[in-house]
């Protein structure tokens, strides 16, 4: 039983990492809570002309499984991506906490659909009922679409499957398209998101280069 106990501590031991969630959600919540009215309104020109899309609700939930599936892949395939992964996301939702905090911000961009025009109508009108229009910057979906991107184009294991790294870039691209186009961020959020993932990306990612790690992982592929 102790070393059946020893043993999965020795394989399972890295699922510390997730104990983050203990801490980010109950401060996401509290910020929900606390910022309503008094705060930045976020608002650009160009988001003026990007027209609102009920249909863009399914990459947005999406989302929600692209995290997921990517970080138990990670911890199950490849225990220095997970990590990595890790440390790029929770970092980054860290940083993203203390702007709000410090910079409270939000949107008056947020359309109302008609929940009776079509399920995802409906979905969105639920979305907006669930979460506030505060929060925002930089965007948390577009920071975490392009985390979990750059985890399956910088993956040893993943080197040679070129569709996971074009599915991925797809959802990323969807979900980021997402925001905008549910009204639910502003082009300034995701700018902001993108800023912050280029400067996570030197100290989590900077030393392994794509084309450099699916070269060694081809190196040392064993010959059949």
């Amino acid at each position: 039983m102790g070393e059946s106990i020893q043993r999965m501590k020795q394989r399972y031991g890295h699922a510390w990492v997730l104990s983050y969630f203990g801490l980010y959600v109950p401060y996401f919540f509290y910020l929900e809570r606390n910022i309503r009215s008094d705060y930045y309104n976020i608002h650009l020109r160009l988001d003026d002309l990007i027209p609102f899309n009920e249909y863009f609700i399914i990459p947005y939930l999406l989302w929600f499984v692209y995290m997921a599936a990517a970080i138990c892949y990670f911890f199950f395939a490849d225990r220095g991506d997970y990590y990595r992964l890790c440390a790029f996301l929770f970092i980054g939702m860290t940083v993203c906490m203390v702007v709000c905090t410090i910079f409270p911000n939000g949107t008056d961009l947020r359309v109302w659909p008609d929940p009776g025009k079509n399920i995802f109508a409906r979905l969105v009108w639920l979305l907006h009922g669930i979460d506030t229009s505060t929060n925002i910057f930089p965007s948390i979906h577009a920071f975490n679409s392009i985390g979990v991107h750059l985890a399956v184009t910088h993956s040893r294991k993943l080197s040679g499957h070129t569709w996971a790294r074009w599915v991925s870039g797809a959802l990323a691209v969807s979900v980021i398209l997402s925001t905008v186009f549910l009204k639910q961020h502003s082009v300034l959020d995701i700018l902001g998101a993108g800023f912050l993932a280029y400067c996570l990306y030197p100290f989590i990612y900077g030393g392994l280069h794509p084309r450099a790690r699916h070269a060694h992982a081809r190196a040392y592929r064993p010959r059949r």
